[in-house]
């Protein structure tokens, strides 16, 4: 059966009704999801980041190794060449053995040299791991936290929520597609959520600028879907609100 204006306009205020209180119960969530999102992301980072500057560290450990056998094989060839010094026959066989022990003799100044730029490094990427692991744990504990205080806000109204969901869905089916499209578009530009309102002295509830006297006479009829000039939103009398509110 052909729903009247009347109908239509109860419908969809039914229907704003509805969802302003789910509107409501979000906002006591607040912004908390957003927070522990953003945790959560910052704790991903903070691990991956900590993680790298392990690796990082565990590399310059390993190179200071690799330093430390070459400065022990060094020392055994310029050894093992001192000896053989003893033996030489010649001067060009005394002149190849010292340039020998002179090139280990670099090779383990470079390596002493690279691994105090080791040690350097360590100490530095050290303090940096500490600080990004100081940064994490507290992050941590401030996720647990937002976690906790989320999860007891959601415990609370959870059971609401879904109920009221319910009716949303329920009231849904009470209106035409047309209206409903309508309705879900300015919802959604809406900053507060708001489709259908209510005049209130003699001003739209939803933008607060004044409605013309004869065309809160129109409203009042209810006999066609009238919206605000200034901001697009559905008009329902103030009666129609009490009446529903009663009902």
């Amino acid at each position: 059966m052909e729903q009247t204006i009347e109908q239509k306009l109860k419908a969809l205020y039914d229907l704003q009704t509805i969802h302003t209180k789910i509107d409501k119960i979000r906002q006591v969530r607040g912004e908390l999801p957003m927070e522990v999102a953003d945790l959560e992301d910052d704790v991903a980072g903070l691990e991956t980041r900590i993680q790298k500057i392990k690796n990082e560290l565990d590399d310059l450990e390993d190179e200071i190794v690799t330093r430390k056998n070459l400065i022990k094989d060094a020392q055994s060839n310029i050894k093992k060449y001192e000896t053989q010094l003893n033996e030489v026959k010649n001067n060009r066989e005394y002149d190849a053995i010292s340039k020998e022990i002179e090139i280990q003799g670099l090779d383990i100044q470079v390596s002493e040299k690279k691994i105090r730029e080791y040690g350097f490094e360590i100490a530095s990427k050290t303090s940096i791991y500490e600080k990004a692991q100081a940064d994490l744990d507290a992050r941590r504990s401030d996720l647990d936290a937002k976690k906790d205080e989320l999860g007891t806000i959601t415990a609370e109204t959870e059971k609401e929520e879904s109920e009221l969901t319910g009716q949303a869905e329920k009231a849904t089916g009470n209106i035409d597609e047309r209206l409903l499209i309508a309705y879900n578009r300015l919802r959604k530009n809406a900053k507060n959520g708001l489709a259908v309102v209510t005049i209130q002295r003699d001003s739209c509830s939803g933008c607060f600028n004044q409605i013309p006297p004869q065309r809160q006479s129109d409203i009042r009829q209810r006999k066609k879907i009238i919206v605000c000039e200034h901001c697009g939103r559905i008009l329902v009398d103030e009666l129609m609100a009490l009446e529903e509110e009663n009902a």
